[in-house]
C-alpha cells in the first residue's frame, strides 16, 4: 500500500514536470531545438513529450484504482461484517410514532 503510494505521488511528480516543459502550440521544450540538428528532431521531441504525459497519466490512473481495491479488501478484512451490519442498520426506515 505504501508503495503504491509513493508511486503515485512519483508519477504525480513526472507528469506535473512533463506538463510544465511543455507550451501549448508546439512551443516549449521542442522550440528550443527548432534552429539546431540533432538526433531527435523537434517533431520528435514534441511526440515522445506528449507519449510521455500519455504514459504517466494512465499509470496514475492505474495504480489509484489499484490502491482503491487493497484498501477497500483490507478495510473489509480488519471490519468485516461488523460495517456491514452497520450500514444495515441506518439504511432501515424510522419508527412510526
Amino acid at each position: 500500500m505504501t508503495l503504491l503510494v509513493i508511486l503515485i505521488i512519483i508519477a504525480c511528480v513526472a507528469l506535473g514536470f512533463f506538463v510544465l516543459i511543455q507550451e501549448a502550440k508546439g512551443g516549449g521544450l521542442a522550440s528550443n531545438f527548432a534552429g539546431s540538428n540533432q538526433i531527435m528532431g523537434v517533431r520528435k521531441t514534441t511526440n515522445f513529450l506528449e507519449k510521455v504525459t500519455w504514459g504517466l497519466a494512465i499509470a496514475i490512473l492505474v495504480l489509484c484504482l489499484g490502491c482503491a481495491f487493497i484498501t477497500k479488501k483490507e478495510f473489509n478484512e480488519k471490519y468485516g461484517s461488523a460495517a456491514a451490519q452497520e450500514t444495515e442498520q441506518t439504511t432501515e426506515a424510522p419508527a412510526e410514532e
